[in-house]
Order: structure tokens, then C-alpha cells, then sequence
């Protein structure tokens, strides 16, 4: 197969000419109340060929591996049609590589039935430790990936790549059934299937969430000081600015770069925010990203100013900047376009103890049940509320959404805590490219005047 494929390369009539070759193999499993609703097993083989010329691209993504040089020629020919510039990519040095994924835990080890029993078990811990909690739901995924990468320019990568999820839901409701509550436990791994295991503590600690959330009372609307824990520090950070640091959001869109220029003051002078794919424990890391390019750390805020963002071959090489390793596809059949892979806010040197200790009346919120986001602004749902009185953890409080300007939330960053913690269980959506492995960190931040609905 590689030969055939250097072969080809060496023949092409392109700008540029890459060829990606997949085998996957995918597990998933659907639960309700401990019972098995949906169980699927897919194993699949594929590839792509994507061609530049004259700054247009064509790809062609197939399952049929005989016909490769017949779906170059007809990427070739689409590019062709498309191409009336200068095709312009981001150098990139050509390397010859071979990633193997070291497992901790493979779930391709662990029995079917195995799987399917956890999921009866975390049932009844979850329905034994609240007497509101009758109906529970389970959803788990795993993936293995071999890629094979090559390009034009003497690229050749083959790397192997897992990831394993799971997430549980308790559903309270009270005695006549009137009001309902849920509750969410989710995590993630790129190597190990045994952060799934022995989780029966909290699954507990999930029913009795959702209890207690039955007997919250709705938050008061208002402007609040509002302490964010990391989960949801970390989905604020990717969905309201990580997704402004994709570049090709930015220099298509000139009211969006305007907005995104560098050496912009966006926050306190400890305010860090890095993406990084070269860790290889977090979920959406790579050595490379799939266009052969190498993960590094970047830095996207540094002491609160705006000095970088993310980059494909392309975009780097339209705006004159460094490549970043950030171009990724969900598989085979997508080109690779301008991605997170983990991103976070750095930590600062506060315990959560002295980060609320001066709020005499204020909000602590927990984990995300979701949220929207439009250009600079964003809502976002939090799991969990707390009043803070008197810098004092005081009454749960329910139904809190937060709702605001992106610039406006950096800039009101009052501290930020010691405490980083990565939040592995997501997925990123973007265009048609839905579900991409993607980590999120923060620590315990603090933000003043942040808009409070319900």
C-alpha cells in the first residue's frame, strides 16, 4: 500500500496532493434503567484524496481502496475547476513517522457482557442511594483508529488513535410525578477504559444531585459576582472564545478579525488561555494533525492580551502566520478544517476558600447542561447553582443561565484559582463535522457583573 501510494504522489499533477487511510472500529451501547436498548458494533475501511490547484481544493473520499488513482484524478479535476488564485500553504517540514496508541486499558479487552453489566450496576446505585430516582439512562462509545497519512512533499505518518466516553443520567421526579430533575455524570479517555470503571460512588453522588435539585428554588435574575467551576469554566472558554481563535473563522470574516486582532487587551494580566495537542493523555491530542503537521502547545491569551490563534496549512498561509497543527477531521469522509483539540485556561494561585470568601452575596455554578453561542455572544446553562452569602456556600438555587459578551466576561475575570481540571467527556460540532474528540480545562474562576437568567 505505501508504495502504490508514494507512487502516485510522485506522478500528480497538483499544487499539493494528500491521501488519508482509515480503519476504524466502533462500539456503542444505549441503556435505560439498566437494560440494554441499543447495541452498535461497525468496522470500517477508507480513505480520501484531496488536491490543490491554484489555491482551489477537491476531495474525493471513497471506501473502495482498487480505484485510489482514479480518485486522485478526479480530486485533481475538481481543484481544477475550483483553482483560479495562487495556492499558498503554511510550510510544514516533510517527516516519516510511526505512532503507535499505548493502552492502559483497551476496551477491546473487555467483554461485551462486561460492558453491558456495568450499566445494570450503575443503575442500582444510582436508584438505591435516592428514592426519587426510578429512570436512568446510559450511553457508551469507544473508537479505534489506524491512519495512514501521505502528502507530495514526502510525508509519511501512521498513527493509531482511541477514545472511549461514557455518560449517566439519574431522572428525579417528586411523589405525584409534577416535577422532574436530572442530574449528568460524564468522562473520557483517549487510552483508557478503566476511568469507566468502579464509578459506583458517583453514580450515587448523580441520584442525589438530582434530588437536590428538585428542592432548589429558581435563582433570582440579576448581575452577580459568580465563582465557575472548571467543567463549566472550560466550556466557556471553548465554545465562546476558542471557536473566535479558529482562523478560518476569522480571515473570511472581517467584522470577526476586527474583533480578534492581536495585541488586544481581552483580560487581567493572569489570564492564560493555551490549545494544545501534544498531550498525548487528553482526549484530541495527536503528535500530528491530519495534514501531517506536528501538535503544539499555543498560546491564544497570554497575561491577558491576545497573541495567537489556531491554524491550518492554509489559513496560516493566508495570514502570513505559523502553522499550529490544529487542522483535524472527524474521519475519512471530511476534509480536515480548523480545530480545538484541548483547550484551557492556566491556573492562578487562589484556593477556592479565598476566591469566595469576600462575596457577601453571589453564585457558585456547576457542570454545563448546554448553551448557544452567536458570534460575541453566548448563554450557557449551568448543571448546578449555589448561593454564596457572606463568603459562605449557602442555598442551592436552580434554573441559572448565564448570558453575556465574550470580551465583556474575559475583561471582568476578577481571580482565578490553583485548581486546573480537565474535562475529557465532550465532543466539538462544527459544520458538518459533528462529534470530534476535544478536552477542556480550566480552574475555579471568578467573574463580576455576569448577567444571571432563569
Amino acid at each position: 500500500m505505501r508504495e502504490r501510494i508514494e507512487s502516485l504522489l510522485r506522478l500528480h499533477q497538483a499544487d499539493y496532493l494528500e491521501i488519508h487511510i482509515e480503519d476504524q472500529e466502533s462500539t456503542h451501547i444505549q441503556c435505560q434503567d439498566g437494560a440494554v436498548e441499543e447495541i452498535r458494533r461497525n468496522t470500517e475501511r477508507g480513505g480520501n484524496v484531496r488536491a490543490l490547484v491554484k489555491g482551489g481544493w477537491g476531495f474525493v473520499s471513497f471506501n473502495d481502496l482498487d480505484r485510489l488513482e482514479e480518485y486522485a484524478a478526479l480530486a485533481i479535476a475538481q481543484a481544477r475547476i475550483v483553482g483560479n488564485g495562487k495556492s499558498i500553504l503554511a510550510p510544514v517540514a516533510p517527516v516519516v513517522d510511526s505512532v503507535p496508541l499505548a493502552w492502559i486499558k483497551s476496551p477491546l479487552t473487555v467483554p461485551l457482557p462486561e460492558k453491558v453489566r456495568l450499566f445494570d450496576e450503575y443503575h442500582q446505585a444510582m436508584v438505591k442511594s435516592s428514592p426519587q430516582v426510578q429512570t436512568t439512562f446510559g450511553d457508551y462509545n469507544e473508537t479505534s483508529r489506524a491512519l495512514k497519512f501521505a502528502n507530495s512533499e514526502g510525508t509519511w505518518l501512521e498513527q493509531e488513535q482511541g477514545d472511549v466516553t461514557a455518560t449517566f443520567i439519574a431522572l428525579a421526579s417528586n411523589d405525584d410525578d409534577t416535577l422532574r430533575e436530572t442530574a449528568q455524570w460524564s468522562i473520557g479517555s483517549p487510552n483508557d477504559y478503566g476511568v469507566i470503571e468502579n464509578r459506583h460512588q458517583e453514580m450515587a453522588d448523580t441520584a442525589r444531585q438530582a434530588e437536590a435539585l428538585l428542592k432548589a428554588k429558581p435563582v433570582k435574575a440579576g448581575v452577580y459576582t459568580v465563582v465557575v467551576d472548571p467543567e463549566l469554566a472550560g466550556v466557556l472558554i471553548h465554545e465562546a472564545f476558542g471557536h473566535f481563535s479558529e482562523a478560518d473563522a476569522l480571515y473570511a470574516d472581517e467584522r470577526a478579525a476586527a474583533m480578534m486582532a492581536l495585541g488586544r487587551r481581552l483580560g487581567p494580566r493572569n489570564l492564560n488561555v493555551v490549545d494544545g495537542g501534544a498531550r498525548r493523555d487528553l482526549r484530541g491530542a495527536s503528535k500530528y494533525d491530519d495534514e501531517g503537521t506536528p501538535a503544539s502547545k499555543t498560546h491564544l491569551i497570554k497575561d491577558g492580551i491576545l497573541v495567537g490563534r489556531l491554524h491550518s496549512r492554509e489559513t496560516a498561509g493566508a495570514m502570513g502566520e505559523s502553522v499550529t497543527g490544529n487542522a483535524r477531521a472527524t474521519s475519512y469522509r471530511f476534509p480536515p478544517i480548523v480545530r480545538m483539540t484541548s483547550t484551557s485556561i492556566e491556573p492562578g494561585n487562589l484556593t477556592f476558600a479565598e476566591m469566595i470568601a469576600d462575596i457577601k452575596k453571589g453564585i457558585y455554578v456547576k457542570g454545563s447542561y448546554g448553551g448557544e453561542t452567536s458570534l460575541d455572544t453566548f448563554a450557557f446553562s449551568a448543571a448546578e447553582a449555589t448561593m454564596i452569602r457572606n463568603g459562605k456556600l449557602a442555598e442551592r438555587v436552580q434554573g441559572v443561565t448565564l448570558a453575556g459578551n465574550v470580551f465583556e466576561i474575559l475583561a471582568n475575570i476578577e481571580s482565578i484559582g490553583n485548581d486546573l481540571v480537565f474535562d475529557q467527556s465532550g465532543n466539538c460540532n462544527k459544520g458538518h463535522q459533528l462529534a470530534l474528540p476535544v478536552s477542556t480545562g480550566s480552574p475555579h474562576i471568578r467573574i463580576r457583573n455576569v448577567v444571571i437568567g432563569s
